[in-house]
C-alpha cells in the first residue's frame, strides 16, 4: 500500500512539474516581403516625385525605399509597377459607411432593414472604398458598436476595408440636423428612444459626447449648424450655443479624443472654431473673418464638395424631401466661392467626402471638384495625405512612404500631379502590405 502511495505521489509530483513547465516557443513564421518596383514614386505628396524607386515591404511595414530596380531577395514576392505612378494611400476623412448614397432608396428600406443588414451594408461600403484607393477613413456617423465591430474586424485582417478611425454618432440638440426631423409621432418616438446623442444644454452634451465614447468612438462629432440633408426647415446658422459646443470639445478632448464640427453657416462654424474644435466638416460660408479664426485656431477645413455635387442632383430628381432640396440650392450658391477662397488662403485643408450622401467608391470625384476651384492637382493630393494624416494624429503611420510606416500604397496608369483625375481609376491597392487590388482587379483575400 505504501508503495502504491509513494508512486501515486510520484506521478503527482511529476504532472504538476510537466503543467508549469512553459511550451517550448511555436515556431516564428518567416517574414512576408514584397517588392514592389515603381516606375515613379511620389513617397512625400508635395514634394517632387523621386522616380524608378524599389519599395521594400516586411510584414506589413515599410522597411526599405532603394533608388532603382532592386532584385528580389529569396522568397520574396515582386510586384511590378514599372510602368505606374505609386504614391500613399489615399485618406478621405469624411465617410458614413452605414449609407449607400442612394436616399430614396434608404428610406423605402427603413422599415424593412435591421441593424445586421446595415453592417452588411457597411461593409459592401468599406470594399468599395478600399477599392477606390482610400486606404484610411473616418466615419462620422453611423450605427456605433455595428461600425466599431467592423473597424477592429479590419484591424485584424478578418474582413476587407479600410483603417476606420470612428465617431459613432453626431451629438446633436433637439429638433436639430441629427434629430428625427420629420417622422410621424410613432417613428420619431422609436428612434428617439435610441438616441443618447441628443443633447440640450452643456452639461448634456458632456455626457452624449460621453456616451459616444463609451461605445467606442476615437473622435467626436457634433452638429453645429443646420445641415443640408435633414428633412427640418431650420436654416443653416448655428444650432449649438458656445457653452454646448466647448463642453462637447473638452470633454473630448479630456479623453484624448478630436473633436469636428459640421457647419454650414457662418455663425455655426465662427462658434465651433471659438470652442477650440479641430476640424469643420463642410464651411459652406466662409468669410476672411471665418479665414483668420481658421489660422489662429489651427483647424482644418475638410470640404466634401462631393456631398455637396450628391445632394444638388438628388434634390432635383426629386430623391430628397423639400426642405432638403431648398437648403441644397441655398448652399450652391455660395459653397464654391467659399471654398476658393478658403483654398487660396493657405489655411489647413484636409480631404473628405461624405460618401454616403453620394456612392461609395467614387470618393476621387473630389479631387476634380477641388481643383475646379483653384487647388492644385499636388495640394489636392496632399490633403488626402499628409494632410489627413495630420489631422488624425497619425502622421507618424501613414500619408507618406518612408521607412517604419504602415504599407499602404496604391498606384494609378498615368501622373495624377498632371492629370488629377486618374485617381478615379486605381489599379493597385496595398493596405498594411496586402495586396487588395492589382491591375485592376481585387485580388483573394487575404493576399500578401
Amino acid at each position: 500500500m505504501r508503495t502504491i502511495l509513494t508512486a501515486a505521489a510520484l506521478l503527482a509530483t511529476t504532472a504538476t512539474a510537466i503543467a508549469q513547465t512553459p511550451p517550448a516557443p511555436a515556431p516564428r513564421p518567416a517574414p512576408v516581403v514584397t517588392y514592389i518596383h515603381a516606375g515613379q514614386l511620389l513617397d512625400r505628396p508635395g514634394q517632387r516625385a523621386r522616380g524608378q524607386s524599389t519599395i521594400v515591404v516586411r510584414d506589413g511595414k515599410i522597411a526599405e525605399i532603394r533608388d532603382g530596380f532592386a532584385a528580389p531577395e529569396a522568397g520574396a514576392k515582386l510586384v511590378d509597377l514599372k510602368d505606374h505612378y505609386v504614391l500613399p494611400g489615399l485618406i478621405d476623412m469624411h465617410v458614413h459607411l452605414y449609407s449607400t448614397g442612394y436616399p430614396l432608396q434608404a428610406r423605402l428600406d427603413e422599415t424593412t432593414k435591421d441593424l445586421e443588414d446595415g453592417l452588411l451594408t457597411a461593409m459592401q461600403s468599406a470594399r468599395k472604398t478600399l477599392d477606390a484607393g482610400f486606404t484610411t477613413v473616418r466615419d462620422l456617423g453611423g450605427e456605433p458598436r455595428g461600425t466599431r465591430a467592423l473597424r477592429d474586424a479590419i484591424a485584424r485582417g478578418d474582413v476587407e476595408g479600410p483603417t476606420i478611425v470612428n465617431a459613432g454618432r453626431m451629438v446633436s440638440v433637439t429638433a436639430g440636423h441629427g434629430d428625427a426631423n420629420g417622422l410621424r409621432r410613432d417613428f420619431a418616438h422609436v428612434e428617439r428612444e435610441g438616441s443618447p446623442e441628443l443633447c440640450n444644454g452643456a452639461d448634456d452634451c458632456r455626457r452624449a459626447t460621453r456616451e459616444q465614447i463609451f461605445t467606442g468612438a476615437e473622435v467626436i462629432k457634433f452638429a453645429a449648424s443646420g445641415g443640408v440633408g435633414s428633412n427640418i426647415a431650420g436654416g443653416l446658422e448655428a444650432q449649438m450655443t458656445l457653452e454646448e459646443m466647448k463642453a462637447i470639445v473638452d470633454t473630448a478632448h479630456a479623453f484624448g479624443r478630436k473633436a469636428t464640427a459640421h457647419a454650414h453657416g457662418k455663425s455655426g462654424i465662427d462658434t465651433a472654431l471659438r470652442a477650440g474644435v479641430d476640424s469643420i466638416e463642410h464651411g459652406s460660408y466662409i468669410d476672411d473673418e471665418t479665414i483668420a479664426l481658421f489660422k489662429a485656431r489651427g483647424a482644418y477645413l475638410v470640404p466634401t464638395m462631393h456631398a455637396f455635387e450628391s445632394v444638388i442632383r438628388q434634390g432635383r430628381a426629386g430623391e430628397r424631401p423639400a426642405a432638403s432640396v431648398a437648403k441644397a440650392e441655398q448652399v450652391a450658391t455660395v459653397v464654391k466661392e467659399s471654398h476658393r477662397r478658403a483654398f487660396a488662403s493657405g489655411m489647413k485643408i484636409a480631404f473628405g467626402t461624405d460618401s454616403g450622401v453620394g456612392p461609395h467608391g467614387t470618393n476621387g470625384l473630389e479631387f476634380g471638384y477641388m481643383t475646379a476651384v483653384g487647388m492644385k492637382p499636388i495640394d489636392a493630393i496632399r490633403t488626402a495625405t499628409v494632410e489627413a494624416a495630420t489631422l488624425l494624429g497619425r502622421a507618424d503611420r501613414i500619408g507618406t512612404i518612408e521607412v517604419g510606416k504602415d504599407a499602404d500604397i496604391i498606384a494609378v496608369a498615368g501622373d495624377p500631379v498632371a492629370d488629377v483625375a486618374r485617381l478615379n481609376d486605381v489599379g493597385f491597392v496595398m493596405r498594411r502590405g496586402a495586396v487588395h487590388k492589382l491591375g485592376g482587379q481585387r485580388q483573394g483575400f487575404p493576399a500578401r
